[in-house]
């Protein structure tokens, strides 16, 4: 999961080498935290977090045939 949110994250950002994704994993659900530059935090997130509520979308479909629970979260 957290290379399909790296994979996605390089793709939308100015700066791909600032991009770091960490996974938090439990029995139940996995956390899938996203750090980007400063400067690239609106691409990330979107106009009224569109692109953020699509990634979590597109994250949560290909969680679905792990039958995980996958929160993603995008740090400052």
């Amino acid at each position: 999961m957290g290379e399909l949110v790296e994979t996605i994250a390089k793709a939308l950002v100015d700066n791909p080498e600032e991009v770091k994704v960490s996974e938090i994993e439990g029995t139940q659900s996995v956390i899938i935290e996203l750090k980007v530059a400063d400067e690239d935090m609106g691409k990330v997130i979107g106009k009224q977090g569109r692109i953020a509520k699509a990634i979590r979308t597109v994250v949560k479909a290909a969680a679905i045939k792990e039958n995980k629970r996958v929160v993603v979260e995008i740090i400052q």
